[in-house]
């Protein structure tokens, strides 16, 4: 690989490096975790580069953060081949790839108008993690494609 063709990103001191989104979704993962860079912290986006294992993905470096088991349960949903490395003093101290949960609750918004769960009651959303996506335990309803329309806003 020439020099002109290697990826020049700064490594971070503290934060989370997460890699290995499919192509054209790290937008997605940032609105799921809420961030929109207006904290102050360094945040680097690389998008579309080259993958052997997804033809392209995207990188996300979040200085100053370590991702909650929580977040990484609900990025799991738009990122399912992700790998989440945590980064302490430059160096790589965890590394693991995403697991998808069981459930998600109070993260998505069920489309159906007519859910109790969006008719001004005191229900948090429930969404049980199947293979073709997430299907709201409430009133059944499924949502396959483009999860991250559905995103609660935090």
């Amino acid at each position: 690989m020439s020099d002109n063709q290697k990826l020049r990103v700064s490594k971070i001191h503290n934060g989370t490096v997460i890699d290995h989104i499919a192509g054209g979704q790290a937008l997605n993962v940032l609105a799921i975790l809420g961030i929109d860079g207006t904290d102050g912290e360094p945040l680097s986006i690389v998008m579309n580069v080259p993958s052997d294992r997804l033809g392209t993905k995207d990188i996300v470096k979040i200085e100053g953060r370590e991702l909650s088991e929580a977040e990484v349960d609900v990025l799991s949903l738009i990122a399912p081949a992700a790998t989440i490395n945590i980064i302490r003093d430059y160096d790589v101290v965890e590394k693991h790839r995403v697991s998808r949960p069981e459930t998600v609750v109070g993260v998505l918004e069920c489309p159906n108008q007519h859910c109790i769960t969006t008719e001004n009651e005191p229900i948090e959303s429930r969404f049980e993690v199947l293979d073709e996506g997430v299907r709201c335990v409430y009133c059944d309803t499924i949502i396959r494609e483009d999860l991250a329309a559905h995103i609660l806003a935090g």
